[in-house]
This record gives C-alpha cells, structure tokens and sequence, in this order.
C-alpha cells in the first residue's frame, strides 16, 4: 500500500469496507492528527455515500467522479486529493479500540 486511498481500496473489516469511525490518522510517534482524521473520515464517508469502490481504481478516480457526481466544492476536493494522496507509512491494528490506525510523516 502506498497512500491512504489503497486503505479504502484493500482493507476490509469484517468484509466490509472501512468505516469512517473505525480511522485514526497518526504521526510516527503515535500521536493522532485530528484535523487529518477528520478530513480523511469526510472523505471515506462522502465516497461511501456517493461512489462504488469496486468501479473505481485509483484516488484520481475518487476525485473525478466525486467531482461528476456530487456538489462538492474545487477547494474540498483540492482537500480530499491531499489526504488520498498522502503516503501511508504503517497500519497499527487496535482491535480493543476498535481503531485502525493509520501512521502518516505529520
């Protein structure tokens, strides 16, 4: 995996798709980002609201059809590119939090 958009793409939980809720974004040293968290869990549920995973290939098809297919503003998908794109570093499973933590450079 190379960036948070092969997350949603690869992972399952329970066969399904990763939930918003179930993200937390975090730097190296385990420290949560909330401002990443947040825009990367709008970004989840604005895809699973209005896109079909299994059409789409890559975080450029992410922002084309939500850019086809919702009202979204230039700046917010200007946003989502930036956190699909960003490059994954690690995943920390926390199962007792019900957590996937995914470690970005912060």
């Amino acid at each position: 995996m190379d960036n948070l958009f092969d997350v949603l793409k690869m992972v399952n939980v329970n066969h399904r798709g990763v939930a918003s809720k179930q993200v937390v974004i975090t730097d190296l040293t385990g420290k949560p980002n909330g401002l990443l968290t947040d825009l990367f869990r709008d970004a989840i549920s604005n895809i699973h609201l209005f896109l079909d995973m299994a059409q789409l290939e890559s975080a450029d098809d992410v922002l084309a059809a939500l850019a086809d297919h919702t009202p979204l503003p230039d700046d917010v998908l200007d946003e989502y590119a930036k956190i699909l794109k960003e490059p994954l570093l690690k995943i920390n499973l926390a199962p007792q939090k019900d957590q996937i933590e995914l470690v970005v450079r912060g």
